[in-house]
């Protein structure tokens, strides 16, 4: 190319001139003789040697991409089972919990109704022992006072009668019937 820029430039116009010259794009025959057995000894050379290797390469590491695949797929297939597996075991958890936690309100509500009934059950008891005291305290205080009273009331007969009232069914009779006057009037009748 840089011919026919030189010819152009020295002023040969003649377009015959060009044609006689070779053509720069296509070379002399024996280079393409001699290209073209380099070319087959390379190519044979290559199919031999390189090419087996190249795909044996190829192949093994085609084997490691599959079996690295198989064993991610593997590996996710275990994760997943794996995860299942947890959340079952985080369920059945959860589940358990909350039935010791439902049991554990039955048993304290049971505890505390017990507990009610037992408070109950003791204040009841007292208050019959408290009833009882009360009233062999209130026996007491009236045996007392129809003792008292019935000795006031002789003291206070002899008094009045004027003489003494030493016969002990006579005494009896007379505090008897006095005592009866007195719950007459204290019941209202």
């Amino acid at each position: 190319m840089t011919n026919y820029f030189i010819l152009a430039a020295e002023g040969a116009d003649d377009p015959q001139q060009w044609t006689d010259s070779p053509n720069p794009l296509l070379p002399a025959g024996y280079d393409l003789v001699w290209s073209l057995i380099c070319f087959i000894i390379i190519f044979v050379l290559f199919w031999k040697f390189v090419l087996p290797t190249f795909r044996r390469v190829l192949t093994e590491r085609e084997e490691q991409i599959e079996g690295g695949i198989q064993r991610a797929e593997a590996a996710q297939e275990e994760a997943k089972a794996a995860l299942e597996k947890y959340n079952s075991q985080l369920a059945e958890a959860r589940t358990e919990a909350a039935q010791i936690r439902d049991d554990a309100r039955a048993q304290g509500q049971k505890i505390i109704a017990e507990a009610s009934a037992k408070a109950e059950a003791e204040v009841k008891r007292k208050n019959a022992d408290g009833e009882k005291a009360l009233l062999a305290q209130r026996d007491a205080v009236v045996a007392d006072l129809r003792k008292d009273l019935g000795a006031a009331s002789i003291n206070l007969a002899e008094k009045l009668i004027g003489e003494d009232l030493s016969d002990d069914v006579r005494k009896s009779g007379t505090i008897d019937s006095f005592l009866a006057d007195l719950d007459s009037v204290g019941s209202g009748k």
